[in-house]
């Protein structure tokens, strides 16, 4: 345990690796160790190898008691060296840990072929009784008995420790299986029969009577080892790439960075990097860590984070990622976050976590593969009893009973949910897609319904200029300019819209004298000489500045899609009318009908007027007049909403991205939290979809659903396999070296079936190649989450 031993556990949740588990039984039997532990409640997952043990307030417990408690159990745990995801402050790598695993792998292999090189020789002089010349069957002894003494002694040591503990598991089947047949067959060559020069033994796939002492089991013996050790080796090669997007993710970050510290580059390593501390980010390289831009423009690609393949434009002010890579000029950013708090960091935590956790599907398969190695062993013996009160003979009996034991192996069942949880799980981590815990995949299946919060969500968040309307004689050009400068001085949202849209039209704003703020009503200042006022019309009309009919038709006519209207006047006389709405984004409208094609019905909720909200779905493709639209609701009633939905027979799932959606994402069956939105909302929901399109829940739904039909795809054949297989055994219709290749071959369907997942892919557009959402909107969205005055 070394320091481990004496470390008091810090947090209310302990995580360890363990070692030497090789079925789902295994980690049924340590997490039932671990719970009789007073104030600890544990979930082991055979996947992951990882324990994540959750302990109450008041337990005096250490980190080393419930290592020396999985040990009590025959196994081995450690606290798992800190992960350095991306950026600064901790020290293992995630290749250091590949290169554990590796090693593990490398001799796993060459203990599976140098078992298979010895056994072969042995099951084709034993199948082909045309090549058993003279003493044949002493050179298959001198070939078997290193397979079964060195081959298979992980299953010996396994079944020996599990024996002292009183239990089994997989390793018990396969040793009691594998040594039962080479036991038998010393005694057929020692004190039988099957010893004679020229003894010839037939071959059958199934079983036939005969007399015990002239019959040998050597090919099942040597065959069933190595068939199992391939198979596992397999199996440890699928699970090492399943785990490829986890390690992948965490080696994303820079190693080094250019900090600049009294005028002067300096290159160091990025966990000496502190928040506050700005940094180089020179074309090609990576931002070392989370930040804001300070100096320079450039494309930064984001596509390893979000998935959105279309590099984003940022410049002075913007919000910046580490990990993402600068495609242009130079950038000087300052770190706003470092170490284990930035976005990467949070990523690699949340996939983590995901993937040691267990469906309420997995727990059934672990309570039924926890029972099944008793209940085969059991079947066996009785196997063994029926054949010979039946009078079929030792050999008959004690062949089918050897069948039933290595046919009855649950590794199929152990490895049938948690795999596809990793692989896919995996894969929406490079989509931009965190599925936060195994429970969202059965909610994915149920939902009906998607709640859909506008602002940020379906609309940018962020106020725009969408139009000017200008009376008779005034220049459009003259009335931005003006107007801008005016509003430039404001830091109200609707002001720094309009003030952004006249930059944008008519370039460069001029300065302001006497700047006034008239409380919720406008603005009022001296611009080139001109005496301004931005504002309401009834502010204007005070001033004898009364709107023109043209201007009041416009006025109305824009009140009526639900749009703001800002009145401009000056020197006695209304001018002009801006008018300003959170823009939608481009992708929405894509993305409902994504969800419709889903089998969802979307509903747009918002605390906005309804002819807001109306105006907004009719733009994204939400029947506006009907029951699709839940306007004017305070953020505290859109829970409200939620469970009056859910007490109508739905399954919900909400969309959102501000901390006025948190209850509601909590309440929802599903809640799909946007990236770009307040860490509240991200915490609230199931699944995070890192950049702020909303065309990723439906990728995120899809994903979701696609793993968990893999999940059902394995438990199916991991159940059927044996319930078809074990009577067969018992039945005399199955060779035990037969029984033996198929349990492999289970195995090995489990994980390729899971690994189908890596292929999944974002539908057509989705990936950002299409319908490019505004630039630098995702950037900034992080740092100005909700423009609009109502959500």
């Amino acid at each position: 345990m070394g320091e481990t031993e004496a470390a008091d556990v810090a947090s209310d949740q302990v995580e360890l690796a363990i070692s030497g588990m090789t079925c789902a039984a295994c980690a049924n039997r340590i997490e039932r160790k671990l719970n009789k532990l007073d104030g600890v409640t544990a979930a082991v997952n055979f996947a992951t190898e990882k324990a994540r043990v959750r302990l109450d307030p008041d337990t005096s417990l250490a980190a080393g008691d419930l290592i020396a408690q999985v040990e009590k159990a025959g196994y081995g745990a450690e606290l798992p060296a800190p992960a350095r995801a991306s950026t600064g402050g901790d020290t293992d790598t995630a290749s250091d840990v590949g290169d554990a695993e590796g090693t593990a792998l490398h001799a796993l292999r060459q203990r599976a072929i140098i078992s298979v090189a010895l056994a072969v020789p042995v099951i084709v002089l034993s199948m082909v009784p045309a090549w058993q010349f003279t003493y044949w069957q002493w050179a298959a002894l001198t070939l078997t008995a290193p397979v079964i003494v060195w081959g298979a002694a992980p299953f010996h040591i396994g079944a020996w420790k599990n024996l002292k503990q009183g239990t089994a598991t997989m390793d018990t089947l396969v040793s009691m299986g594998t040594s039962a047949a080479f036991v038998w067959s010393l005694y057929a060559l020692f004190l039988g029969t099957a010893g004679t020069p020229g003894m010839v033994h037939p071959f059958e796939l199934t079983i036939s009577r005969g007399d015990g002492a002239s019959n040998i089991y050597l090919e099942v013996a040597a065959g069933v080892v190595a068939a199992i050790l391939l198979g596992k080796y397999f199996e440890a090669r699928s699970k090492r790439r399943a785990g490829a997007a986890l390690r992948s993710l965490l080696e994303l970050g820079a190693r080094d960075v250019t900090v600049l510290r009294g005028g002067r580059e300096e290159r160091i390593p990025v966990e000496r990097l502190a928040v506050g501390e700005r940094f180089v980010v020179r074309p090609g390289e990576k931002v070392a860590t989370d930040g804001v831009v300070e100096e320079g423009t450039s494309a930064v690609d984001m596509s390893m984070l979000t998935g959105e393949s279309v590099p984003v434009e940022v410049s002075a002010g913007a919000a910046v990622v580490g990990a993402t890579v600068n495609s242009g000029g130079r950038l000087v950013v300052r770190a706003t976050r470092v170490g284990s708090d930035t976005q990467l960091a949070q990523m690699a935590k949340l996939v983590e976590e995901a993937q040691n956790g267990k469906a309420a599907v997995q727990r059934l398969a672990d309570r039924v593969s926890g029972v099944f190695v008793p209940a085969a062993i059991l079947v066996a013996l009785g196997t063994l009893v029926f054949w010979l009160v039946s009078g079929n003979g030792v050999a008959a009996a004690f062949t089918a009973s050897v069948a039933v034991l290595i046919i009855a192996c649950p590794c199929a069942m152990g490895l049938a949910t948690p795999l596809a949880l990793m692989v896919g799980t995996g894969r929406g981590a490079q989509m931009g897609i965190l599925i936060k815990g195994p429970e969202v995949l059965e909610s994915t299946r149920r939902v009906d319904t998607v709640v859909l919060d506008k602002t940020g969500t379906v609309t940018s968040g962020q106020m725009a200029l969408l139009d000017v309307h200008v009376a008779e004689g005034q220049r459009e050009e003259e009335v931005l300019r003006l107007a801008g400068a005016l509003e430039n001085a404001s830091e109200h949202p609707i002001a720094q819209a309009v003030a952004t849209g006249a930059a944008q039209r008519a370039g460069d704003l001029p300065s302001v004298d006497d700047f006034g703020n008239i409380e919720g009503r406008g603005v009022r200042g001296t611009v080139e000489g001109h005496r301004i006022l931005v504002g309401r019309a009834s502010l204007l009309a005070e001033w004898d500045q009364h709107l023109p009919a043209e201007l009041e038709r416009a006025k109305a006519a824009a009140e009526d899609d639900g749009h703001t209207v800002i009145s401009v006047g000056w020197d006695g006389t209304a001018r002009a009318i801006l008018v300003v709405a959170d823009a939608v984004k481009p992708t929405s409208a894509r993305a409902i009908r994504q969800f419709r094609d889903l089998g969802l019905t979307p509903i747009l909720l918002t605390g906005d007027n309804t002819a807001v909200a109306r105006s907004v779905a009719a733009n994204v493709g939400i029947d506006p007049g009907g029951t699709t639209v839940i306007a004017e609701v305070l953020p505290e009633e859109k829970v409200g909403v939620v469970r009056r939905l859910q007490s109508e027979g739905k399954a919900v799932a909400m969309v959102g991205d501000g901390v006025n959606d948190a209850a509601a994402l909590a309440q929802a069956d599903l809640g799909l939290s946007m990236g770009t939105g307040t860490d509240v909302a991200i915490e609230a929901g199931d699944l995070t979809l890192v950049r702020g399109d909303l065309r990723a829940a439906a990728d995120a739904i899809r994903l979701s659903r696609a793993t968990l039909r893999t999940i059902k795809t394995n438990l199916f054949w991991a159940f059927a396999y044996n319930v078809m297989a074990i009577p067969l055994a018992a039945a005399g219709l199955l060779n035990p070296m037969i029984a033996g290749a198929a349990m492999a071959l289970s195995s090995v369907f489990v994980v390729s079936n899971s690994l189908r997942l890596r292929r999944f892919r974002a539908l057509e557009g989705n990936d950002g190649t299409a319908e490019a959402a505004t630039p630098a909107s995702a950037a900034k969205d992080r740092e100005q989450p909700a423009a609009a005055p109502a959500a």
